[in-house]
């Protein structure tokens, strides 16, 4: 697919990179030089040197022929005129980064209004994320799949938990038959499991269940965590503006605490809930005075990576809070995930996640359209989920009797409303949703993870 992007910045050059990888046909348009030269490199990609809104440099970029525009510029203005002027002139499909949140009530009517596929709220999205893993204290990582029927949730066994030395197929035969163990990270090494790989303390370990049977399940395994009913917020940016509306909602009290005072009145107009502390929440003896060895939930979303670093590991040391740390620009993978920072957020790759996902529905064909999608595990494992629109070579045949590509687990069907953990014995039918997880990376369609190479 033909696709350009407005905006080579830590967005822009995230989805690029991902969508460069599924093989599609990039070029990036950047203002500034250095980002543009940076992109070259790195990438290898064409890169132009100009403003999205200018018709010449659309034009330069190819957007008779593009399919696909999207616009992830710092400035929402641009990414909105940007996208109206390529589909007046290209008649392609286009996404806009928007996150301002004063356009937030009229984002509807500005789609609409302008014709956009859709509209990406970065910080609202990453908003999100955190409260849904604060609504589940013991998980590491939470997606949900069939409008939130069902939940994939990760988290780490400790050494006291049942699971400990547990075989799968035995866990379900004797405690519970409702999640599906679908990933396994165990010293770096990505496990799709069968039912006889046995399970071991450190392991991190993601599991497939319906929403209302996650809390028994943790009390199940010894995982249980004390319900979250305070939170304290390290920064006061757009980020936390949205967590702090989200979590008002949920009845949690939030503690805000930002260094720069206009910030702070100006959220304590539009948070009136949350309590503003003006302060640098990076001055050990304020936390401590603000009570942080007593929050539930402490979340690190000051723009500084390393600030948010720092934050987290001291409270780490200093308390039993669930710990969230969003970082933006640090991306040594192999280092972070061996530093109790707790759950950590890439605001980036959410974004890149829709795009993909909406990327990949463009490219279908069959009508079994990619839902969600999720990236997991540093990108080595996504986690999709599709519709199945009508009959196929997939349909009405035992799922043992189907011939599936290696390193993919079918975790969970969904049946008019009803959630199905598959047997060997189950088939697949028009109109389910399934939910598939695989080390295989840019699957589009559900006939996809048939191997038609190995025959009967």
């Amino acid at each position: 697919m033909n696709i350009i992007i407005a905006g080579c910045g830590k967005v822009g050059f995230t989805v690029a990179e991902q969508l460069r990888e599924e093989g599609h046909e990039i070029t990036m348009i950047d203002i500034a030089q250095e980002h543009v030269e940076s992109a070259m490199s790195q990438l290898d990609i064409q890169v132009i040197a100009g403003n999205s809104v200018s018709l010449r440099t659309l034009q330069e970029a190819g957007i008779e022929n593009a399919e696909l525009f999207i616009a992830v510029t710092s400035q929402d203005e641009v990414n909105l005129l940007s996208c109206l002027i390529a589909r007046k002139t290209g008649k392609c499909h286009t996404i806009a980064r928007v996150r301002n949140p004063e356009y937030n009530q009229e984002i509807q009517f500005i789609k609409e209004g302008l014709g956009l596929s859709m509209v990406i709220n970065p910080e609202q999205a990453t908003a999100a994320e955190i409260a849904r893993l604060i609504q589940v204290p013991s998980a590491m990582e939470i997606d949900s799949f069939a409008k939130n029927k069902v939940t994939m949730i990760k988290f780490t066994i400790p050494e006291e938990s049942v699971l400990n030395h547990c075989r799968i197929s035995d866990f379900g035969r004797k405690i519970d038959n409702e999640p599906l163990f679908c990933i396994v990270e165990r010293k770096k090494q990505v496990i799709i499991p069968d039912g006889n790989l046995v399970l071991e303390a450190g392991d991190s370990v993601s599991v497939v269940m319906p929403l209302a049977k996650i809390s028994s399940f943790f009390t199940k395994c010894g995982l249980y965590a004390k319900p979250i009913h305070n939170v304290m917020i390290a920064g006061g940016g757009t980020v936390s503006y949205y967590l702090a509306q989200i979590l008002a909602k949920m009845k949690v009290s939030v503690k805000i605490i930002e260094k720069d005072r206009s910030r702070c009145e100006q959220l304590s107009e539009l948070v009136p809930q949350a309590m503003l502390i003006c302060g640098d929440a990076t001055d050990r003896q304020l936390l401590l005075e603000e009570g942080v060895r007593n929050a539930d939930a402490f979340v690190s979303l000051t723009g500084i990576d390393e600030e948010n670093i720092l934050l987290s590991l001291y409270v780490n040391k200093t308390s039993h809070s669930k710990i969230i740390t969003k970082l933006n620009r640090i991306a040594f993978d192999e280092v972070i995930e061996d530093i109790p920072l707790g759950s950590i957020i890439y605001p980036k790759y959410i974004t890149a996640e829709y795009i993909l996902r909406y990327v990949r529905a463009m490219e279908n064909s069959m009508g079994s359209n990619v839902e969600s999608l999720y990236r997991m595990v540093n990108n080595q494992v996504e986690a999709l989920e599709f519709i199945v629109k009508g009959k196929s070579p997939l349909t009405d045949i035992p799922l043992q009797d189907l011939n599936l590509i290696d390193h993919l687990l079918i975790c969970c069907i969904v049946r008019d409303g009803r959630v199905i953990t598959p047997s060997g014995k189950d088939v697949l039918k028009p109109n389910d949703t399934v939910i598939i997880v695989t080390t295989h990376l840019g699957l589009t369609d559900i006939e996809d993870i048939i191997n038609y190479k190995r025959g009967n």
